[in-house]
């Protein structure tokens, strides 16, 4: 499987970032172990996981996710042949997101011992503290890199406006900088990448993983009306693409599908790929046929008519006026 350079770092991962929100939320230790031997033995070396992964399920308190993905590591002894990305700043409890030197120093310590490893090689800023300066921020990431507990950083959930200044603040103060960039990116949610921090990207050209890749699941087709919600527990989320343009998507998506014979995620995930910005696209796999539409989206080559087809279809009205 081909393997891509997350910007300007000496990562290299394959074309789609496996999602870790689902360990210790959907899936339980055992099942994740076998999702996470799954998506290795096909080609994938590079997990996203987070801090606060999966506090919002009921019982649990945060950290569970790379709880798991810590004893799979040392279950499997593979840590140097995997990528981990994982995040800080989210609320763990303390009532409020939190990006100062103190804080950042005493979570990536916290991460470390749950993922059982003595470094991170992705560590991004999961959501911004506007209190606290972006040079104390990154300041605190310098203290890390220089101790060789985290090798880059990256970032998620920026403002434009925010996201300039922590490149500038990098420039000019010698900090370290934001090589990739995590945003909500997908063939319905566009307008906010492409109008937001795309730019920015590619103008300083930062690696690009994309989260919510699948629309919270609507865009593998399972999803077509609000009969369909209850499927699982993500169903909640999704009403808001049963519209239209959601219909226009999804036909295009089943059309190429037959066309190319995989799935529509598949397809779905092939037309990121395509894209010159994205590096890879986050998604999460639960069952064995999510690894197998994976490995199908890796392998797609999209003609031109294709991805125009696509963007035709989820063009946003912004955009196409």
């Amino acid at each position: 499987m081909e393997k891509r350079k997350l910007g300007n770092t000496d990562l290299y991962t394959a074309p789609i970032v496996i999602g870790g929100n689902v360990f210790g939320w959907t899936l339980q230790e055992k099942e994740s172990f076998t999702i996470l031997d799954e998506t290795v033995e096909a080609g994938f070396n590079t997990i996203d996981t987070a801090d606060v992964y999966s506090r919002w399920a009921e019982g649990n308190k945060g950290g569970e996710s790379e709880t798991i993905l810590g004893k799979w590591m040392k279950d499997r002894g593979n840590r140097q042949h995997i990528n981990i990305i994982t995040k800080v700043g989210s609320d763990m409890g303390q009532g409020h997101k939190d990006l100062s030197e103190a804080y950042i120093i005493k979570a990536a310590e916290a991460s470390l011992k749950r993922l059982q490893t003595d470094h991170i090689d992705l560590y991004l800023t999961h959501f911004d503290d506007n209190s606290t300066p972006v040079e104390e921020t990154l300041g605190a990431y310098e203290k890390l890199i220089s101790a060789g507990k985290v090798r880059y950083i990256g970032a998620s959930n920026l403002s434009p406006e925010r996201l300039s200044n922590s490149l500038e603040a990098s420039k000019k103060k010698g900090l370290p900088r934001y090589e990739v960039f995590q945003p909500e990116y997908n063939l319905y949610d566009r307008q906010g990448f492409e109008e937001g921090v795309a730019a920015i990207c590619q103008e300083e050209g930062l690696g690009v993983i994309s989260y919510y890749s699948l629309a919270s699941g609507f865009l593998s087709g399972k999803y077509r009306s609000e009969a369909d919600l209850t499927q699982s527990v993500r169903g909640g989320g999704i009403k808001k693409y049963l519209n239209g343009r959601g219909q226009n998507i999804l036909q295009v998506l089943d059309e190429l599908s037959a066309k190319y014979e995989v799935s529509p995620a598949s397809m779905a995930l092939a037309w990121l790929i395509h894209q010159p910005l994205v590096t890879a696209p986050i998604a999460s796999a639960t069952k064995r046929q999510h690894v197998q539409a994976f490995r199908e989206a890796t392998q797609l080559t999209l003609s031109a008519d294709d991805r125009e087809q696509l963007e035709e279809a989820s063009a946003y009205t912004e955009k196409a006026s």
